[in-house]
């Protein structure tokens, strides 16, 4: 009987681990895809010759680039966004704008999941993008 207990809880802690990778590696999928859209704004910015806005809906967990469907994160994962005062729109919904020489308005762009975060840099003179994982 102490042998099937010891077996339960050692099998709950591994669901239990098992439920929180996953989290995390929605979350690393999740934070690439986000770099690719803000790559792909200041791509179309610098092809169009004109600004274009990359916006983060911090209330909907959601981001959309130019063009494109609205993307919304997986669930249990959070996102805020820090740029310039004159990119925020709304208390939910910001952006970093992109100009046609490829710099941007800057900023960065945090996802959150369990005791992991995603920050995605973009650089205010170059518009580089830059993903990096810290752990909380």
């Amino acid at each position: 009987m102490v042998v099937m207990v010891i077996i339960a809880l050692v099998m709950g802690l591994v669901a239990t681990s098992m439920s929180r990778s996953v989290s995390s590696a929605e979350a690393r999928a999740a934070s690439r895809k986000l770099v690719a859209s803000i790559r792909y704004t200041r791509a179309r910015a610098i092809i169009d010759k004109q600004e274009q806005v990359f916006q983060v809906n911090t209330e909907n967990r959601s981001y959309q680039a130019p063009g494109r469907e609205e993307i919304t994160l997986p669930e249990g994962v959070d996102v805020t966004i820090t740029t310039a005062r004159s990119e925020v729109t709304s208390e939910a919904v910001s952006g970093i704008r992109f100009f046609p020489d490829g710099g941007s308005t800057g900023g960065h762009i945090e996802l959150t999941v369990n005791d992991r975060e995603y920050r995605v840099n973009v650089a205010w003179l170059t518009g580089e993008t830059r993903l990096e994982r810290t752990e909380g």
